[in-house]
């Protein structure tokens, strides 16, 4: 910009009801949405958008405008002014609200006024900011806004979803439309605006209408003239006066609304950098997060917490270590600058902190052999208590170096998990400004004796040591924090108690069969090549079975079938999709599909386990602590919980998970009902607790209790109906949702539920209080104290609401079960562990734990582990703990 433009005040105004429609359009709702279920593809394209505005236009004043409803002036003049738009589609409705709650957390204000359009709104401060001396810029899909454009206003047009704006100017608008932006407004109302709902003149298109504006100078000089105009389009024009006249009226927009506010009380403010954390954890915008304060950390309020403490930073000298560690502490932060990964890891240097004095950065490239060993001893005493930031790959890292960790006393990933269970990530960048108030710095008033081979090298270790003393004083805070809201036993007691079993488990690994897996994608290729085959020859033609839009056109072009959700491509053909035109059609094809979608999903799993077994056949997951909001441990490259247990083909892949060598068998130990028992202690319901307590199969005696027959007489669809309907009546599952999973109407799956409650009282009961007592305290708790924060149970928004109360419904029992098997896990490893066994813990796998039995032991740990298992917690009823051995996973499958 130019030096005098620059010295102007610089107003942004932003549509936001047009913005946001665009980025619900054009980022998908399947890849953006909490994980409570509440679509935000809207809110975060539009806060992409906003952040990058901000940053490369810069302007001094910013403002958002929204609709507030479609009756306008506009509507009560011609009643069928946008009358052919379709409602709002489900996913889209409450993400203006989240959006403005955004806007809010920014400080940027939202203006709106009843009986007026966003562009009503925009236009009056930027006639206003004009008058004023301000250069504006108005970012809107709306095209009405070029009647705006001059030379202190700009349009900022998105060609492309919201990412790709066409910079309209006075000369820009002349080249696209041959119009002056004040022609613009007449051009319009001669072309009309389907999206409005605003007819154009028949036989008129673009060409003519411009020919006509440029010929005439303006409408009103043509309206003057219409008898001279020639033509069949001539007597059209004559014709639609009326209509014409009225398009005119609606599009020019209204540039003196009643707002209350003038350009200058728009003036950008810092924005509150503790809301931003509270609404962007909400809406788990975590990268956006990172975008925004890296883009403009100048525009964050200032923190209100203490400045960083001066952290003295200097590298270990040879022969230092024994001394430093010795005076160091009982409690030390630690920091692990290296690799890990797949069951090993490597170490290349160490930030160290203790509670005071200096920093120590250690160079483990260079360490002698003097120092390597105090480090190994010292990382090996249970009596110094060591803090990391997310230790399981720091300690599998460690592991893998030789220098196993003992005393794990904090971990501030771990902590704010239990503080904050539904955020996405933990980084340590994230976490210092939320709890201690200030940004991540090493805050190093000196550095001694800092002198590496290269700059950069230098930084990363002052860095890490700096850090060091970060983590110890996060870690203070986080536990005060854990504490205030009931989770001190949960953490110290099970969740830091799990990380070093987690790092052993990791590093074991689990065998597998080769040969076999490499015959098992052989024989998926073939049923994948099979099923793309019969697709073919139903279709009689080839055709890309994992293209979208290939499959649309053979699916409701070709065969005509039913039509599936809309989307923004044209209809969907999720598997959801799939499924239903199965059952609603039969048609061939769709069988060909899913066959070649199960298939290819089978053979991916198993391509993807054989390059990542080691020299010992042995393949090694990653679980993570941190990831499922309910407490469940996630397993991830590869995924050993999702190798599938109910299908004949995905059994054939645990087939596959064998014992290793030096050991006789495996051995699985799982959970019957476990969620279910956690319901009827729960709940207190004496009918559920006695069908637990009698022994007999629980869905089998509730059902008859339900249809009111003996229980040698319920079948096994009687039993599938009970089965289906306490869990999902569990999860908040609704008459509609009931319906669908059994295939009945709505009115008998009500029916069903009304019997059921009607006999398990107590249930209903407990499902009601507890969303209640949620909605008043804020969050759910499982039996060992875990508890999931649901703001949204009071939300105005229906929608985010009914989300909320179907996560009240289920954290309790999800998250009790996952602490269980947790607390079971580390009580049937100190069992082997003081039973002298070699066996030892393999894989956690939901309710189910898999154990390697070193030869001999079978008796011994079968023992070991149910009564760890039974006894992890004490309900009113009892915890059946079902196991079985074999050879293989799936031998050891009862």
């Amino acid at each position: 910009m130019s030096a005098d433009q620059s010295d102007r005040p610089r107003l942004l105004l932003l549509d936001g009801h047009s913005l946001a429609y665009r980025a619900f359009y054009a980022l998908p709702e399947a890849s953006f949405s909490t994980t409570t279920g509440q679509p935000t593809n809207a809110v975060y394209g539009f806060t992409a958008m906003l952040i990058n505005a901000l940053r490369d236009e810069e302007p001094t004043h910013v403002a958002v405008a929204f609709d507030v409803s479609r009756h306008t002036f506009r509507s009560e003049r011609f009643p069928e002014y946008k009358a052919t738009r379709s409602s709002s589609p489900d996913g889209f409705r409450g993400q203006v609200e989240l959006i403005e709650e955004v806007l809010a957390a920014l400080g940027i204000p939202s203006v709106k006024k009843d009986g007026y359009e966003a562009d009503d709104v925009i236009a009056t401060l930027a006639r206003q900011a004009e008058v004023e001396g301000f250069d504006v810029l108005i970012i809107t899909g709306d095209r009405d806004a070029f009647q705006l454009v001059g030379e202190r206003i700009t349009v900022l047009y998105p060609r492309r979803g919201v990412s790709d704006l066409a910079r309209m100017t006075p000369a820009t608008v002349v080249e696209r439309y041959g119009l002056t932006p004040e022609q613009y407004p007449d051009f319009a109302a001669l072309r009309g605006d389907p999206s409005d709902n605003l007819p154009s003149v028949p036989g008129v298109g673009e060409k003519t209408a411009t020919k006509w504006i440029v010929q005439f100078g303006s409408l009103e000089e043509l309206v003057r003239n219409a008898d001279t105009v020639p033509g069949k389009v001539g007597q059209s024009l004559r014709d639609h006066l009326g209509q014409v006249q009225t398009n005119r009226d609606l599009t020019e927009l209204v540039t003196d609304v009643p707002i209350g506010l003038v350009p200058g009380d728009t003036e950008r403010r810092p924005f509150d950098r503790a809301r931003v954390h509270e609404v962007f954890d909400s809406l788990q915008f975590r990268v956006l997060r990172e975008r925004l304060f890296e883009t403009l950390p100048d525009q964050a309020a200032p923190a209100d917490g203490p400045s960083a403490p001066e952290v003295v930073v200097r590298r270990a000298a040879p022969g230092d270590l024994p001394a430093w560690l010795a005076g160091a502490g009982a409690l030390v932060g630690v920091v692990v600058r290296g690799r890990w990964g797949a069951g090993t890891g490597q170490v290349d240097s160490l930030g160290l902190a203790g509670a005071a004095g200096d920093a120590l950065a250690v160079d483990c490239d260079h360490l002698d052999s003097g120092d390597a060993e105090a480090l190994r001893r010292w990382f090996a005493d249970p009596a110094i208590g060591k803090v990391l930031h997310d230790a399981n790959g720091p300690m599998l890292a460690l592991a893998a170096h030789g220098w196993p960790l003992a005393g794990l006393a904090g971990d501030t990933a771990l902590a704010a998990y239990v503080v904050l269970p539904g955020q996405r990530s933990f980084d340590l960048a994230d976490l210092v400004p939320r709890f201690l108030g200030r940004d991540l710095t090493v805050g190093a008033g000196q550095s001694e004796q800092l002198s590496l081979d290269g700059v950069v090298e230098a930084e990363a270790l002052e860095q890490a040591a700096g850090h060091a003393r970060v983590v110890l004083e996060l870690n203070a805070a986080l536990v005060s924090e854990v504490t205030r809201r009931g989770g001190a036993h949960l953490l110290a007691e099970v969740e830091l108690p799990l990380v070093p079993l987690l790092v052993q488990i990791q590093t074991a690994g689990i065998a597998v069969d080769l040969p076999l897996l490499r015959e098992l994608e052989a024989d998926f290729a073939v049923e994948v090549a099979a099923a793309q085959a019969d697709a073919h020859a139903v279709a009689g033609r080839e055709f890309n079975l994992g293209s979208p839009k290939q499959l649309q056109e053979i699916l409701f072009d070709q065969f005509g079938l039913p039509k599936t959700k809309k989307i923004k491509t044209g209809f969907t053909t999720d598997a959801d999709a799939l499924t239903w035109l199965r059952e609603t059609t039969g048609h061939p094809v769709i069988e060909s599909l899913l066959r070649f979608r199960d298939a290819s999903r089978l053979r991916q799993t198993v391509a993807g386990l054989i390059p990542l077994a080691d020299s010992s056949s042995r393949v090694h997951t990653t679980f993570n602590q941190t990831v499922a909001a309910t407490g469940r441990l996630s397993s991830a490259d590869p995924n050993l919980q999702n190798i599938p247990v109910r299908t004949s083909e995905g059994r054939r892949i645990r087939a596959a998970f064998v014992v290793g060598a030096g050991f006789e068998t495996l051995m699985t130990a799982d959970y019957a009902q476990i969620e279910m028992r956690i319901m009827a202690h729960l709940c207190g319901d004496p009918g559920l607790i006695e069908a637990f307590a009698s022994g007999e199969d629980v869905h089998s005696t509730v059902a008859s209790r339900v249809f009111g027959v003996e229980p040698e007489a319920v079948d096994a669809e009687m039993r599938r109906r009970i089965k289906a309907m306490s869990y999902g009546l569990a999860y908040g599952l609704s008459a509609f949702g009931l319906s669908q999973q059994l295939g009945i109407d709505t009115a008998e799956a009500r029916r069903l539920m009304e019997e059921y409650f009607e006999r398990f009282g107590g249930m209903r009961d407990y499902l009601t209080s507890v969303v209640e007592e949620a909605r008043t305290t804020g969050y759910t708790e499982t039996l060992m104290g875990r508890r999931r924060y649901l703001p949204d149970l009071t939300s105005d928004i229906r929608a985010r609401r009914e989300i909320a109360e179907r996560m009240a419904l289920n954290a309790p029992i999800q998250g009790s079960a996952a602490d269980i098997i947790k607390v079971a896990m580390l009580r049937a490893d100190a069992a082997l562990a003081t039973g002298g066994l070699r066996s030892r813990l393999l894989l956690q796998v939901h309710d189910e734990l898999v154990v390697e039995v070193a030869p001999g032991e079978v008796d011994q740990v079968t023992e070991l582990v149910r009564a760890a298992m039974a006894g992890a917690v004490s309900l009113d009823v009892p915890l059946d703990v079902s196991i079985g051995v074999g050879a293989s996973w799936q031998a050891a499958a009862h």
